[in-house]
């Protein structure tokens, strides 16, 4: 296994020294994909070495499947980060164990956990590890669902683990945080009221595969009913499956992101609920790609 990586980015020059050191470790085949940041990303990242190539941002969906038909990777395998994700040494070693024994050749892709590390502490409690990504498949075998919010690869089976992390390094100030979430809820609502996706998509499967069974329990939340739903997964997340065990930093996370941005959600459906037939929505900003949403 040679791998070729691919990472997003939109004013990301705060993680993006890390993020491509990371990359370099398994690989000398690095791209980074910029929505035209105002600010040093690109400068850092060419002085890591990576292959800067600048593409309008549409969805982050769009963005993905743009750079899997689009760039000139070198390699068979693909791996595709975030601009503020990071390899653990854990998965390091087991890349680079696949890349002196080989990979068995009916394998197509490996779902690799991801791992939250916020205000400086790794959240493992609250159900928030592992959650399982697909991001590491061979070339032509792997698409990105075509969806604003939670998307996800899509790899035809059959596909295997990796046990080693991906850390989700968040260190924006957690008011750049909390703009970012805003933003993503809008994205989040947008695909609610238009059934989310267009194209193929991932089944919801309570049996199926890690990101089959993820989104299987996230349909059926989003059959309770609203504002209340957001409660019970506070309570779920930070009593019944321990979240409060990851300390003062446990409890700003599990608040904002489970409570806070599910509530928000609701908020903004239950408020073009209010609108009268025919009025516009409000215009979205424009922007670029704002590192990577909560995909939990």
């Amino acid at each position: 296994m040679r791998i070729s990586v691919v990472i997003l980015s939109y004013n990301s020059g705060i993680a993006m020294r890390a993020t491509i050191e990371s990359a370099a470790r398994i690989s000398d085949d690095i791209y980074v994909v910029d929505s035209f940041s105002s600010d040093d990303t690109c400068a850092v990242a060419r002085a890591c070495g990576a292959k800067v190539i600048e593409h309008e941002f549409t969805n982050y969906g769009a963005q993905r499947n743009w750079a899997i038909e689009q760039l000139p990777m070198k390699y068979r395998w693909e791996l595709h980060l975030d601009a503020d994700e990071l390899l653990s040494e854990k998965l390091i070693a087991e890349l680079e164990d696949l890349e002196r024994h080989g990979v068995p050749s009916h394998i197509n892709g490996y779902h690799v956990p991801r791992l939250v590390r916020f205000l400086g502490r790794p959240i493992r409690h609250g159900g928030m590890f592992p959650i399982w990504h697909m991001r590491l498949f061979r070339r032509g075998k792997g698409r990105c669902e075509e969806r604003e919010y939670d998307q996800h690869f899509l790899v035809a089976s059959p596909t295997a683990k990796l046990c080693g992390p991906i850390v989700d390094d968040i260190r924006m100030p957690l008011r750049e945080w909390v703009s970012r979430h805003n933003r993503w809820s809008d994205a989040a609502v947008r695909d609610l009221l238009r059934n989310a996706t267009t194209g193929r998509t991932l089944r919801a499967d309570l049996f199926g595969s890690p990101l089959e069974r993820k989104r299987c329990l996230k349909s059926l939340y989003n059959r309770l009913p609203p504002f209340a739903r957001a409660c019970l997964l506070f309570s779920y997340r930070y009593i019944v499956r321990l979240g409060f065990l990851d300390g003062k930093e446990g409890a700003v996370f599990f608040f904002l992101q489970t409570f806070w941005f599910r509530f928000l959600i609701d908020a903004k459906l239950f408020e073009h609920g209010l609108r009268k037939p025919g009025e516009a929505a409000p215009q979205r900003r424009a922007g670029g790609v704002l590192a990577s949403p909560p995909q939990h």
